[in-house]
């Protein structure tokens, strides 16, 4: 993968959890899940267990209107 790929990847993976951050932050933890799923799905973007798992918690976070928005650290083109 070059790194125009993996900069694409996160890109794409960034406007999914923008978009889940903003739009589902105060669902129940399995619709954000589901929705985070469904977005990265669609932008043909994964995320390793590990970033889906600090992302969904920092989502989570978003809850008390005191955190940042999630920062995707790294996304790989889907299979």
């Amino acid at each position: 993968m070059t790194d125009e790929e993996k900069q694409a990847a996160i890109e794409a993976a960034q406007r999914v959890v923008d978009e889940v951050s903003s739009y589902q932050y105060s669902a129940e933890d399995a619709t954000i899940a589901d929705q985070l799923d469904e977005g990265l799905a669609k932008a043909k973007v994964s995320l390793s267990d590990d970033e889906r798992t600090r992302i969904l918690a920092e989502i989570d976070g978003l809850k008390d209107e005191k955190s940042a928005a999630p920062q995707v650290r790294s996304a790989t083109p889907a299979e």
